[in-house]
């Protein structure tokens, strides 16, 4: 079954907005596990505008307590320590999560909006990959649907790739035969990939109603859910929210 990994970014950003610590960003990740949750996922940024270096030390703590669950820490690899962010390799080296996933963020970028470029930045890639999984540490590169590019990536020694899904929940929502258009580059991407061996997931603007139409990929094994997630959570409550998502994953909706 395709693993859900709730990010929890949205609920931290909430809880930065005043002084104090609510909502508790900690007591939110217990209540994802305990609804069914197979995972975890933080992005935490040097601005600390969500997710701080302290949470994700206590998110560490909190999924070993939970064997079988799994811990996934986004962001770029590139990003140097500064006041009180350490560098973005420097907190993965102290946290150990299982899953590491690398993304080509700027430092002062909204939100994730397109994978790597191997061809330009590999060569400062394969040491970080090297590095990470020396330490234990699963790799996942974040990635557009461009097979010439996941070819290239599986020559750094990753595990994974992430699929950027942003581009087809919008061709989605402009309407489902737009959305089955972009699908088809999608599964292009995903065929390549498992056919040199690597791991695929996905993530970026997936939601209840988009979701079901997409784990129809190939060799799809995980998907990272926070913004649509915490938003339907503030109507159908955060339980009721991760039950929700959990049953699309279960259903096999083909296109």
């Amino acid at each position: 079954m395709i693993k859900l990994s709730v990010n929890l970014n949205k609920i931290a950003l909430i809880r930065n907005s005043r002084p104090g610590n609510h909502p508790d960003l900690i007591a939110h990740a217990r209540t994802c596990l305990a609804a069914g949750a197979d995972g975890i996922t933080v992005h935490p940024r040097p601005d600390l505008r969500h997710i701080r270096p302290d949470d994700v030390q206590q998110l560490g703590a909190l999924i070993r307590e939970h064997p079988g669950i799994e811990f996934n820490v986004e962001g770029n690899p590139f990003e140097a320590a500064r006041q009180h962010y350490p560098g973005f390799l420097a907190l993965v080296g102290q946290t150990r999560p299982h899953q590491c996933t690398l993304v080509p963020d700027s430092t002062d970028q909204l939100t994730s909006n397109h994978g790597f470029n191997v061809g330009a930045a590999g060569t400062q890639l394969q040491p970080v990959v090297a590095r990470l999984r020396e330490q234990g540490v699963r790799v996942s590169l974040f990635m557009d649907p461009d097979v010439e590019q996941i070819q290239l990536a599986a020559q750094l020694g990753v595990d994974r790739i992430e699929l950027y899904t942003g581009p087809f929940a919008e061709h989605w929502r402009i309407s489902p035969s737009c959305g089955e258009t972009m699908f088809a580059r999608y599964r292009e991407a995903a065929e390549c990939a498992l056919g040199l061996g690597l791991g695929v997931n996905a993530g970026h603007d997936l939601n209840l109603n988009n979701l079901e139409h997409f784990i129809a990929l190939p060799g799809l094994q995980e998907v990272s859910i926070g913004h649509a997630l915490i938003v339907d959570a503030l109507a159908m409550g955060l339980t009721q929210t991760v039950h929700a998502y959990k049953a699309r994953l279960s259903s096999q909706v083909l296109l």
